[in-house]
């Protein structure tokens, strides 16, 4: 059996104070590594990093940071750089769903999603990619949507954002696998997270949440929402010596619903 060998190795995550983010940074937590989570709430931010220490006894940082701000970045990663030292895991994951018809996506709302989905990505990378080439040794993961394989009706600006962060993947997969650096995507929809528990509260449904839950799950072919473990599971063995072979991959963890592959 292949060892994750994650101990002390150091893993920064993006939006890590609750839902997909704070799901990975507990499972990596709990794989020994060194654990380095932003997001732009603190109390929020701060309650998450206590819960994962207290459960698996790892060192977690946990910064304040809007990831959209290229400054915040810099101040983040530095931090992180200056208490750790060198960047072995990225994973980006900072976002949220935008959703509009063409006509009612103003140039603000197109902004303000590339700034958080896509250039936080490369920004973030940017900044990581000079220890893993020092280490010859890395893996970064981007977390997209299947939407940016296959965009639907009034999906805009979030499947466009999504298509570019799914071609940087690749692209940057190629620059970087002669350094032993891999690059891999996950794109994910139908996952349970605070974001649609949110969304739930906002259209007053007189089902309970798990009840709606329940009911958005029939859509699904596997017939249920997926958990943010499993998704943190995927992203695990992505970064372990279990998947030193894969790079440049694009997975759906969707419970079947993309159309692509």
């Amino acid at each position: 059996m292949i060892e994750t060998n994650l101990t002390d190795k150091v893993a920064v995550i993006t939006g890590g104070s609750e839902g997909i983010g704070k799901a990975i940074a507990k499972k990596l937590a709990e794989e020994g590594c060194r654990i380095a989570i932003c997001a732009r709430r603190p109390d929020v931010l701060n309650e998450a990093a206590e819960e994962i220490r207290g459960q698996s006894g790892a060192q977690i940082l946990a910064i304040p940071a809007d990831v959209t701000v290229e400054q915040d970045i810099h101040r983040f990663l530095k931090a992180v750089i200056a208490e750790y030292g060198d960047i072995d895991i990225l994973i980006n994951n900072a976002g949220r769903s935008a959703v509009h018809y063409f006509e009612d996506a103003t140039e603000a709302i197109w902004q303000e999603d590339f700034d958080l989905k896509f250039w936080s990505a490369v920004r973030c990378s940017r900044i990581v990619v000079p220890g893993m080439k020092k280490k010859r040794n890395g893996s970064i993961i981007n977390v997209t949507h299947p939407g940016g394989k296959a965009p639907g009706a009034q999906s805009m600006p979030t499947s466009v954002s999504r298509a570019a962060g799914i071609a940087f993947t690749k692209a940057l997969s190629h620059d970087l696998a002669p350094h032993n650096i891999r690059v891999n995507t996950v794109c994910l929809t139908n996952i349970i997270t605070a974001q649609g528990m949110r969304a739930w509260k906002t259209k007053n449904s007189p089902l309970s949440y798990e009840d709606w839950c329940v009911e958005q799950g029939k859509n699904v072919p596997l017939g249920r929402l997926g958990e943010a473990s499993e998704v943190a599971d995927l992203v695990t063995f992505l970064v372990s010596d279990r998947g030193t072979f894969i790079t440049g991959a694009s997975i759906n963890i969707d419970g079947g619903t993309s159309a692509t592959v």
